[in-house]
């Protein structure tokens, strides 16, 4: 994610802890087993997410009506559980739920605020036992929200001039359909979005299909890489289209507001350039497909890093687009397991903008380190623990984040080296989750050093440390 100073500020959005999700563990119409927990007690987030399953597909058909703005959905959610299960939960903001079945039987459906409560009867609870996959589809209407934070910044579902848009960091996704909507639970996805002619709808991986009835077209877009729900977008609008691919075998698929077409096509024709760099740096490639989404300016307020094509507010500059599509690596196939990890994809996304400044621009690296180190706002708290959920946007996670990797680069003193570690960091860990610790583990190994004075100086540390020393 990329925003404009003063730094993007985000307000936890934490579901109340519900008593509805401790009744009676034992059976509910005879199923066996206990429900799954309501959130998965993330630092920042705890009551998102949801606990006793882990989603492995999502399948969502969408029927939106920009204009009166509605949206009908029918989510088909595979999962395995991780427990005996006897009720589950799923997350939802704000729309009304017709139906629910488990393995096409009927299931009860309880709500309280953002959690809803999914009691499958007796004849499938073979089904939800430990280590089985079983089937939910759920059946949706309403008219979709954005999520407000309380700097005034949205996410969730954007009405648009002539469309919506769909983002996700950090809870926007329960804003347009019911998931598990936690970082750590990555699923692959399929999305069918049907729109009046003559809008498209784009969305994440590949277009697979689109087929026009009566005046309304339908979108078939499939996410075979484990992709974690806030990265998850929709964009209905005026669109100008292209699909190429890089002399590499990506798919490339830009859709771009007419009126931000002129002004973004000289930095969008980079997009093969810029992935080519970056895999020579961070290794290859991970996903089929690549992009971009741009909407009219005003149509958000900051870009976000959404899987295979990131979404715009107007047209990006070559720094901003490095900075998204760094996040294909760094964020999206490299996820991380809580909201604490975010420094682990904004602190090398913004190093990528310093290692292109040092080759395109000539700007070396130190420079623009040098002008994090001076820059006061990255000293406000260490990166690796802001103070609440609404820090996580914050210049320490983005500069002091940065200010982090280039000390490792220092500590290895050596470039091919250096860049080796990065590379085999973004393999060990490809369409999976890892921690702070999970990085600061790998780093120290495959080193062969004790780096315990950097992490505690750097990363940890509540004041400014001396460059030497």
């Amino acid at each position: 994610m990329n925003r404009p100073r003063p730094a993007r500020r985000r307000t936890a959005h934490v579901p109340l802890l519900l008593a509805l999700a401790l009744l009676a563990g034992g059976c509910a119409g005879g199923v066996e087993g206990t429900p799954g927990a309501v959130g998965l007690r993330d630092p920042y987030f705890p009551g998102l997410g949801n606990g006793g399953y882990d989603v492995t597909h999502y399948g969502l058909e969408l029927d939106v009506d920009p204009a009166a703005g509605h949206l009908r959905g029918t989510a088909t959610i595979t999962a395995r559980a991780t427990q005996d299960l006897s009720a589950f939960h799923l997350d939802l903001a704000g729309l009304d739920v017709e139906s629910a079945t488990v393995e096409g039987r009927p299931a009860a459906v309880n709500r309280a605020g953002k959690e809803l409560t999914i009691r499958p009867g007796a004849a499938v609870e073979d089904r939800l036992r430990k280590g089985r996959t079983f089937t939910t589809v759920v059946r949706y209407a309403g008219s979709p929200q954005a999520i407000t934070d309380a700097d005034g910044e949205r996410e969730g579902w954007l009405r648009t001039a002539d469309g919506a848009v769909a983002l996700g960091e950090p809870t926007g996704s329960m804003a347009w359909f019911p998931g598990n909507h936690h970082p750590s639970d990555k699923a692959a996805y399929d999305i069918r979005i049907t729109v009046p002619e003559p809008l498209t709808a784009v969305s994440n991986g590949e277009l697979v299909s689109r087929r026009t009835v009566n005046g309304r077209t339908a979108y078939r877009w499939v996410t075979a890489e484990p992709m974690a729900s806030y990265l998850a977008t929709v964009a209905v609008g005026r669109f100008t289209t292209r699909e190429s691919v890089t002399p590499e075998g990506i798919r490339l698929f830009t859709a771009v507001d007419p009126e931000s077409a002129a002004a973004s096509e000289d930095v969008l024709a980079r997009i093969p350039a810029v992935l080519k760099w970056s895999a020579d740096r961070f290794g290859p490639y991970p996903f089929a497909s690549a992009g971009a989404i741009v909407e009219r300016t005003g149509d958000s307020t900051y870009a976000l890093e959404t899987q295979n094509r990131p979404v715009f507010p107007g047209p990006p500059d070559t720094a901003l687009l490095v900075h998204e599509l760094a996040h294909q690596w760094f964020g999206n196939s490299v996820t991380p397991r809580t909201w604490r990890d975010m420094w682990l994809n904004e602190g090398f996304a913004t190093y990528a903008e310093w290692l292109w400044a040092a080759d395109h621009d000539d700007v070396p690296v130190q420079e623009s380190f040098d002008e994090a180190y001076e820059d006061d706002d990255n000293w406000a708290f260490p990166p690796a623990d802001p103070p609440a959920a609404l820090d996580l946007s914050d210049p320490p996670v983005y500069g002091r984040g940065a200010m982090v990797v280039h000390r490792i680069r220092l500590a290895v003193d050596d470039d091919a080296e250096f860049f080796a570690l990065v590379r085999g960091w973004t393999k060990k860990y490809r369409h999976g989750n890892a921690s702070t610790d999970d990085f600061i583990a790998y780093v120290e190994e495959e080193t062969g050093q004790d780096l315990g004075r950097l992490w505690d100086a750097w990363l940890y540390g509540g004041s400014r440390p001396p460059l030497k020393g």
